[in-house]
């Protein structure tokens, strides 16, 4: 199957994927905030541990990885489709992304940091219960409180509201 948009194109598309300040990771950041943990995002402590986490609590010597399904192969998931064309080139890269993921895991284990993924598909699904996963995860003595969350769209909204898109809605090139 060919690809029906050209090359320029689809490099323009796949350079918006972002990496970072996504919808996923600012609705767990807006969780942890409310929940009352404070955290770092992209300081010097990100950026020196391995894999560079999305979200780093020093005071409980924790990491969150905020991984989308499709890239990093939720288990089961819907999303984590597999494209139709190219496809050994994408096996590849998506088993060179698994492997990174727990190579990364595992490096910040042995530094004595504890280490959560949280799936895109559960921030969007159920926010609350991932609130109440890394409450218990971060601090299981202490009793679940926290101010009351948002329902779920509202959250969308609020997350969609904070990602800052205007530095891609540059015109697709022609061709």
């Amino acid at each position: 199957m060919t690809d029906r948009i050209s090359q320029a194109h689809r490099r323009w598309i796949m350079s918006r994927v972002r990496s970072r300040n996504t919808k996923p990771e600012i609705m767990v950041r807006m969780l942890l905030h409310r929940m009352g943990y404070r955290f770092t995002v992209r300081g010097p402590r990100n950026r020196a541990l391995p894999g560079r986490p999305d979200i780093v609590l020093p005071k409980y010597r924790a990491a969150v990885f905020v991984h989308g399904c499709f890239w990093h192969r939720h288990a089961g998931c819907p999303s984590a489709t597999m494209p139709s064309t190219r496809s050994d080139y994408w096996r590849k890269k998506f088993e060179t992304n698994v492997a990174r993921d727990q190579r990364n895991r595992r490096e910040l284990m042995r530094l004595g940091w504890r280490v959560r993924a949280v799936w895109e598909c559960d921030v969007y699904r159920h926010p609350d219960r991932v609130g109440r996963r890394l409450d218990a995860w971060l601090n299981p003595r202490r009793p679940f409180r926290y101010e009351p969350l948002p329902d779920r769209k509202s959250l969308y909204k609020l997350a969609e509201a904070r990602a800052d898109y205007t530095k891609l809605s540059r015109p697709a090139p022609s061709g």
